[in-house]
């Protein structure tokens, strides 16, 4: 059974950092493509962040042009986690951040319909305060 554990959410002060990891089990973590969404109150969920082959011998990343520069994506593949360092981070950032596995890097990469990525974590709020 996939299973994805978020951790690392928390209250910040605009201009701060945090790093969120996602904890990945029960699949072959080199075959799939993690990426990282978020969803604000009365929005839609949009993807922020994913990372392909996170054996990181092909590690190829992406970013939505929202995090561009601020946030980083890396995967550890001794500990089966993929993290996301946030920096800088803005009240606009507030959200649930997902993080979601799946084999079609087009859909956990933002470009096709997230409804079809296979697995979810429970989500881990993030809150940037003014």
């Amino acid at each position: 059974e996939v299973q994805l554990v978020e951790s690392g959410g928390g209250l910040v002060q605009a201009g701060g950092s945090l790093r969120l990891s996602c904890a990945a089990s029960g699949f072959t973590f080199d075959d799939y493509v993690i990426g990282w969404f978020r969803q604000a109150p009365g929005k839609e969920r949009e993807g922020v962040s994913c990372i392909s082959s996170p054996d990181g011998s092909n590690g190829g990343t992406y970013y939505a042009d929202s995090v561009k520069g601020r946030f980083t994506i890396s995967s550890d593949n001794a500990k089966n986690t993929v993290y996301l360092q946030m920096n800088s981070l803005k009240p606009e950032d507030t959200a649930v951040y997902y993080c979601a596995a799946d084999k079609d890097p087009l859909a956990v990469c933002g470009y096709s319909d997230y409804n079809s990525i296979g697995s979810w974590g429970q989500g881990t709020q993030v809150t940037v305060s003014s």
